[in-house]
């Protein structure tokens, strides 16, 4: 089984174009093999009701999940002149819903529940193509093999079963004048969105574990998720999980949670047995650094310990924890830079008084990792840390995510409804990040929770109490989005109690210490080290990417390092290294050009420039130096030299 290959993000790109250029190309190869012509006329034929009704109770896993999530496709492509399609491995249509007056169109090719459509019957399209290609497909207009389907355009993707088998196929189908280049994304995502479903109730007895390297994907479609025995033997894993594993399915057969996380599974038992409320953090066989939760589902008992966390926030601590002190997390986070220990030491006279906190600062910079440092030094540190990315949830998503629903609030919605961001940090702490991106409409709704504590789900008339601490980021100007009618002002003085800045990497006199940080913390015990050369290197660059990219820098280094653990130059990725040799001909250029000191009456722009050239030179174009003899940025001095 190779699905593996398709999942790259959904999307159109020339590759993807490419690959499916391919496919129809071997479609048609296949038909014309099968004896057909292009000017045949398809076989329409129905098979009888009780054919239909014996296939349906065959999928009924299928069936049962698929709808739901049918339904929420239909919805964002209703009026479109489209249809969604169901159907099983067979390619024979199981269900359909669709607008109208194209379904008087799809009737008259027998595009209706108990007709096979697979290639043998009807040529190349979309069903009968992702079925044999084992891989998602747009056959638009004249791909189709038959001349009769060629007014339609279909965008198809298998759906595989836990075990990696085709179990049927999720389809778009349309006039060919309604095509919409989105339609496959869709499709792929919803495809991918049944089959986590189904993964998550295949396996009883089992270890399942959900994990992504950025712990807010936990939950979301992207998550891996992989299922394991009791004794810790692999089971099986979802397309994420696969992909974040980097092995096929049949190579990791014979592979263990030990071997894949460098862990025992007994630890696994031990972490939840602890009840506790954060993420694990793991280190995966190939070096990187995953997130997980995991359902503990032995004894046909199942033990979500991950949406556990409300009641175990209601949890006293026992006197001998009290009387142990924790460690700092927010000290952690100190490296040695002036500005970063200011901000530390006046984020340390709020934390548990009830003050709201608005962290400010470039992307990057680590404002969600600060968030989480000011939870584990609270009061709350027992109770739940809830992040959400209010610019990274569609807008007609996020009202649902944040307030939750109640069962039936809208079509699509999971049975017994959803309990919402809100509530599943009650008893902790709510980070929203990236606040200024809140659609305006739900700015009020927000407001209203924090000034009353209460929030009313979709669909429900019920107000519920919430006790909650809210910790907020953005890397915009509230202010300017203020001015611009974009962001409540009453909801601004509602959040930023305390409000901190977080400095951009750059500017900050502790990088060495904070490289030897993040190798420790990513390295799951190897003793990696950074060569002279290389760390001489990050001093001169500006990371415009901040600690998210030096982070992803020095993971990267760390993979490819030899056996004796040192991070060098050519273990480096080749545009930070352009990057650096681009900025070394800058400050050389800016030296070669330097000229004596300007006279008496010269521009003050020149005298600054003149100083800045002086100092470079001085500092045999080291940019960071020179930037701190000047008392300057960085970035302003390559501003200066490129004007």
């Amino acid at each position: 089984m190779n699905h593996i290959t398709d999942q790259a993000g959904p999307g159109t790109g020339k590759a993807w174009a490419s690959n499916s250029a391919i496919r129809i190309e071997h479609s048609h190869r296949r038909c014309a093999a099968f004896g057909l012509i292009e000017t045949d006329q398809p076989d329409y034929s129905v098979n009888g009701d009780c054919s239909l009704a014996q296939a349906i109770e065959l999928n009924r896993s299928l069936y049962t999940h698929a709808l739901p999530v049918m339904e929420t496709l239909y919805e964002q492509i209703v009026n479109t002149h489209n249809m969604v399609i169901l159907t099983n491995a067979d390619g024979l249509i199981l269900h359909t819903l669709g607008d109208d007056d194209f379904l008087e169109k799809a009737n008259k090719v027998a595009l209706q529940p108990g007709v096979a459509w697979s290639e043998q019957s009807k040529g190349t399209n979309a069903i009968g193509t992702a079925i044999a290609e084992q891989a998602a497909v747009l056959v638009h207009a004249k791909d189709h093999y038959l001349h009769a389907n060629r007014f339609l355009t279909c965008s198809a993707s298998p759906i595989f079963d836990p075990l990696g088998k085709v179990l049927g196929v999720l389809d778009v189908t349309g006039d060919k004048s309604s095509y919409h280049n989105h339609t496959m994304a869709l499709v792929r995502m919803s495809a991918q969105m049944i089959e986590n479903q189904l993964f998550a109730v295949a396996f009883q007895d089992a270890i399942t574990l959900h994990f992504h390297s950025r712990p807010e994907f936990i939950g979301t479609l992207v998550e891996g998720i992989a299922s394991f025995t009791p004794g810790g033997r692999f089971i099986s894993a979802n397309r994420s999980g696969l992909f974040q594993l980097g092995l096929p399915l049949s190579a990791l057969q014979s592979h263990t949670f030990s071997s894949l996380f460098g862990l025992p599974v007994s630890a696994l038992f031990d972490h939840y047995r602890t009840a506790a409320a954060t993420p694990l953090a793991l280190c995966l066989h190939n070096g990187v650094r995953v997130f997980a939760k995991a359902a503990l589902r032995l004894s046909n008992k199942i033990f979500q310990h991950a949406s556990d966390s409300i009641h175990r926030s209601e949890t006293p601590r026992s006197p001998a924890a009290a009387q142990t002190p924790r460690p700092s997390h927010l000290q952690h986070l100190n490296a040695g830079d002036p500005a970063m220990a200011t901000l530390i030491a006046r984020l340390d006279k709020v934390i548990g008084r009830d003050i709201p906190i608005l962290i400010t600062g470039e992307t990057g910079t680590g404002k969600e990792l600060l968030a989480q440092a000011i939870h584990n030094d609270s009061p709350r540190a027992l109770g739940p840390f809830v992040a959400v990315n209010c610019a990274s949830i569609p807008e007609t998503l996020i009202e649902s995510e944040l307030f939750g629903y109640e069962d039936g609030a809208f079509t699509g919605a999971r049975k017994k409804g959803n309990l919402g961001k809100i509530l599943q940090a009650n008893g902790g702490t709510l980070f929203l990040d990236e606040i200024g991106d809140m659609p305006l409409s739900l700015q009020a709704r927000l407001l209203r929770v924090l000034q009353e504590r209460v929030v009313t789900p979709l669909g429900s008339a019920k107000a519920i109490p919430v006790n909650l601490t809210v910790i907020c980021a953005t890397h915009r100007n509230l202010r300017e989005l203020i001015a611009g009618n974009r962001f409540r002002e009453d909801l601004y003085y509602r959040l930023n109690g305390l409000v901190v800045k977080l400095p951009p990497l750059r500017e900050r006199s502790d990088l060495e210490t904070v490289v030897r940080k993040i190798v420790a913390d990513e390295s799951c015990g190897v003793p990696y080290t950074v060569a002279p050369e290389v760390m001489q290197m990050f001093k001169q660059h500006h990371w415009p990417g901040n600690l998210r990219q030096l982070t992803n820098l020095l993971r990267t280094g760390m993979i490819m390092t030899d056996e004796d653990y040192e991070i060098r130059r050519e273990h480096l990725p080749e545009d930070f290294l352009e990057d650096v040799a681009l900025a070394d001909d800058s400050a050389s250029q800016a030296i070669d050009n330097s000229n004596s000191a300007p006279p008496v009456n010269a521009k003050l722009e020149d005298m600054e420039l003149s100083m800045i050239r002086t100092a470079l030179e001085t500092h045999k174009g080291n940019v960071s130096a020179a930037a701190r003899a000047l008392g300057i940025s960085r970035n302003t001095i390559y501003r200066k030299l490129n004007a």
